[in-house]
Order: C-alpha cells, then structure tokens, then sequence
C-alpha cells in the first residue's frame, strides 16, 4: 500500500432489530411507571364513594405507593447490580402489572391500598434502565439515550392523567387498572425479548439489616411528611415519626458504614461529585413537583374565584399534555449541551430555567394560555435537569454501582416531591377564603407556592454550580474518558 494512504476503519456491525429496540422499550417502562402512578389522581375525588372509606384512607393509596417505591428504589437498585439489571426491571414491571390486577378486581380499600404499595416497585424502572444503558450502548449513544429515559418521568406523568380522566369519565373505574395491567404484561414481555442481560455485576451478600434500617427509616420519614397537614404538624404521631426517623437513619448510617457489603456505598455520597449531586435532585424534586400539583388545582378552581378557570380534569390533563411532549422535545438537546459543557452546566441551566418558569406564573396566572406557558418553561427545565443528574452519576461512580447509586438519586427525587406536596399544601390550606361556602385557596396563596418553588429551583442552580468539574466535558475529555471505559471493560 502507497505510503500516506489512511486506511479506513471497519465499518460498525449492522445492529439487530433487538438492539435497535432497546432504547425504545426501557423508555417505554419509565412512561408506564410514570403512567402508574398518575392514574389513580382523578379517582379520588369519588373512592370515598366508591369504597365506602373516608377520604383520609382512600389518600392512602397515594401514601402507599410514595412510601412503597422510596423503600424499593435503592433496594431494587442495589438488587441489580449484584444479580443482574434486566432480571430485577422484569420483576419490578412484573410487581406492578400484579398490583394493577389486584386493583381491578376488588373494591376493598385495604386491598387496594396494599395493591398500590405492590405497584410502587415500578418507580425502580428508571435507574435500573439508565445502568443497562450504560452498559449495553456505545458513549456516543449514550448522552441521548440517557437524557430521554429521564425524561419519561414527566412524558408519563403528563400523558396519564388526561388517559385516567377519559377512562373514569366513559368507562368503569376498574376498567383503568386492566389497562395499566395488560401494559405493564407488554412491558416485562418487551423487556424479556430487547433488552440484554448487563454483564456487569457487583457480586456480595445482600445487606438484610441495611434495607431493613432504611426501610424503617424511610417509612418514618416520608409517612410524617405526607400525613403532617392531616394529623397537625406538632401532634405527638408525627413528632414522633421525625424522631424516630432521626434515631433510625442515623444508626442505619452507623451500620452501613461498618458493613461490608453495604446497601449504600455512603463513602462514595460524601464524595463532592456524588452528594451535591443528590441534595440538587432533592431540590430539583421540589421545584418540579410543585409545577403539576399547583397547575392542575388552579384551572380547576371556580370561576367565582375571580381567578380560577373552572376546568374538569379532563381538560386540565389536555392543559398538562403539551408538557410531556417539551420534555420528549427537549431530552436530546439536553444530550448535546451536557456533551458540550458537562452535566453540570445543563443541570444548573435546567434550574435556572425552572426559576423563570415560575416568574412567568407569579406575573401572569390569570390567561390559560400564559399558565399553559409558564408550566411548559418549568417542563423544559425540569427535562434539562432530570436529563443531567444520571449523568453526574455516570461520571462519578463504578460501573458496578450505577444501579445502586441512580436508585439513590431517584429517591432523593421522591423525597424532594414528598416535602413539595407537603409545603404546598400547608401554603394553600392558610391561604384560603369562602367561595359558596366551600373553603378554596387564594391566588395569593398558590403565587406564594410560586415563589417558594422559584427560590428552591435556585437552590438547585446554586447546588449545581457547586459540584466539582464535569469529567467527560468537552472532545478530548469525552474521548478520554470513553478509552478509560473500554480498558476498564477489556
């Protein structure tokens, strides 16, 4: 061969239809999760009805899958690093397609309570599907794949409630829970035929004290949170959950630090990189979650509110709609500005955009166009963010951990909509005034949830900024650190 002529590189292997599918089917399980735990929003006005329980219980088929999927999330997570991804996604699918079941054949309160906690495992879908994509696709497909599937918490969440409220309003309520059934069957069939075992595991003996500990932490936690507003804030049930939750968690942390094979690797959190990671997708969570929960009262408010639009909930799940198709619009830019500049720019833009977001709703909650596009900016935020923190995990921890340390993440995520539900609805509940003799909350009070949203979103830019420097930002940095990858793997 003439000297100075480059050889060409081989051409990649054609990918199979399999390979070609992964993407799309892990993407399809973070929707159904996200789906699965909408749908149940425009049932509880009539499950008091329906049921025969009061409305304090039937809030509990909420509170059961909160609580169900926090405890699960690192726990699953943990499960698929050491016994394989693709096994512990079926079963989590599986468990929630089993819950749906049981939701559509009884009417028992107390079955359909421990039927939601059972569909809580779902919320394991996304950081068990993001560690598969790390280890089954190449670094140049990764970013968009990543970003996508982080997106789909809120593609689900926007395209489930106006799917619920159609379903409830010309059908049976049960005939909802056979639909989320037979999709969550699609979905553990889908994942057994596309997605391929992950190789990578971290072998050991499972930490039984550690998810104990957590467990009860957790349910302490989140269960004082949640039921704070209905039981009173310094009542002695509540105050003793926060001390409980307290003692608890930090003898958990005790243990995990002298154990082994720790459930949580809590050496690599205090790592800059790792925990600032988590305190933004906390505050992150909180900013996000706020958006929905304070859009989807204020439509439906009585125009005699002199603020409210009086709309059903099926026309505020179509008001919510365009959300979830910004955020599946936006994942891939997302992709690109974190391969440009680092996830942790795209983080602290996510945030920042979440903030002016919530600038537009204080300034204009009046017009439904104006709300539609004030909580279409926090969307777009929200998908830059969400898009980025998986990212940051990526970078910062062994490919044995992923699963486990997304798992984290994500329930840090759970815990910051926790405390969002919880702040919005004490901020609402003291602002209120009589509108025909039935107590509904003011603009001023739904503009103050504004605000303390905005000031946390910028929190969470500020946390961002804070995270030590994106390895992998940047050609030379990402074709480093893909070589360091495949060496690491050979």
């Amino acid at each position: 061969m003439p000297a100075g002529v480059p050889m060409d590189e081989p051409a990649a292997p054609p990918r199979s239809l399999r390979e070609r599918l992964t993407v799309p089917v892990l993407a399809f399980g973070g929707i159904l999760m996200a789906v699965m735990q909408t749908v149940v929003v425009p049932l509880l006005p009539d499950l008091p009805r329906l049921t025969g329980a009061s409305p304090g219980t039937v809030s509990w088929m909420v509170t059961a899958t909160l609580l169900a999927g926090a405890v699960l999330t690192p726990v699953l997570g943990r499960a698929g690093d050491m016994y394989g991804k693709r096994r512990v996604l079926m079963a989590a699918l599986a468990l929630m397609a089993v819950g749906s079941v049981l939701c559509a054949l009884s009417s028992d309160i107390r079955v359909l309570i421990a039927a939601r906690a059972l569909s809580g495992a779902a919320s394991a879908v996304v950081p068990l599907s993001i560690s598969i994509l790390r280890d089954e696709l190449p670094p140049e497909r990764r970013g968009n794949a990543v970003a996508l599937m982080s997106s789909t918490v809120g593609i689900g969440a926007a395209l489930g409630l106006p799917l619920a409220a159609v379903i409830v309003q010309y059908a049976n309520w049960h005939t909802m829970f056979w639909v989320t059934a037979a999709l969550g069957v699609i979905g553990v069939t889908s994942v057994w035929w596309a997605v391929r075992e992950s190789p990578v595991r971290e072998p050991g003996r499972f930490d039984v004290p550690g998810t104990l500990g957590l467990a009860a932490g957790l349910v302490c936690l989140l269960l004082g949170v949640s039921q704070g507003g209905q039981w009173g804030w310094g009542s002695p049930r509540i105050v003793g959950l926060f001390v409980a939750a307290v003692v608890v968690l930090a003898l958990w942390w005790w243990q995990q630090l002298r154990a082994e094979r720790p459930l949580v690797d809590l050496r690599l959190v205090s790592k800059p990189r790792v925990g600032l990671s988590h305190v933004a997708a906390l505050l992150t969570g909180f900013a996000f979650y706020a958006n929905s929960l304070v859009t989807a009262q204020l439509v439906q408010a009585p125009e005699a509110t002199g603020y409210g639009l009086g709309l059903s909930i099926v026309q505020t799940g179509l008001v919510l709609l365009p959300g979830g198709f910004i955020m599946l619009l936006f994942s891939p830019v997302s992709a690109r500005i974190s391969a440009a500049r680092g996830p942790r720019i795209t983080l602290a833009l996510g945030a920042l955009v979440i903030a002016a977001g919530y600038a537009v709703r204080i300034a204009d909650s009046h017009d439904l166009w104006m709300i539609m596009v004030g909580a279409a900016v926090v969307g777009t935020g929200t998908t830059l963010a969400y898009s980025a923190l998986p990212t940051l995990i990526l970078h910062a921890v062994p490919a044995g951990q992923t699963a486990s340390a997304n798992g984290v993440n994500v329930l840090m995520r759970t815990i910051g909509q926790a405390v969002s539900s919880a702040a919005v609805a004490a901020v609402l509940v003291r602002h209120t005034s009589s509108v025909g003799g039935v107590p509904v909350p003011v603009l001023d009070g739904y503009l103050l949830a504004f605000g303390i949203a905005g000031t946390v979103a910028l929190l969470a830019c500020a946390t961002a900024l804070c995270i030590p420097g994106d390895p992998g930002a940047g050609g030379t940095r990402r074709a480093r650190g893909a070589r360091k990858e495949v060496m690491e793997g050979a």
